[in-house]
């Protein structure tokens, strides 16, 4: 299962290639070509977003109540 930090580097990846996949949309709209395609690939990869804020979200509840009652000098109370 992946950890945290990989699904936080896996979001910023998405995101990227989401503003590059906009940018082509334009491009090609701009040219007058049909994007029908590129704007379906681009909903896919909106959903793979969601879901993984989803998984990153459920991944902080259960660190944060794992680490409940410490504090940064690692001192249980």
């Amino acid at each position: 299962m992946p950890d945290l930090d990989f699904i936080r580097r896996d979001i910023e990846h998405m995101r990227i290639q989401v503003g590059r996949q906009r940018k082509e949309i334009l491009q090609l709209q701009r040219a007058g070509v049909g994007t029908a395609s590129a704007e379906a690939l681009l909903g896919r990869m909106l959903v793979r977003i969601d879901g993984l804020c989803e998984q990153r979200d459920e991944m902080k509840k259960g660190a944060i109540h794992q680490n409940k009652g410490r504090v940064l000098g690692g001192r249980t109370w």
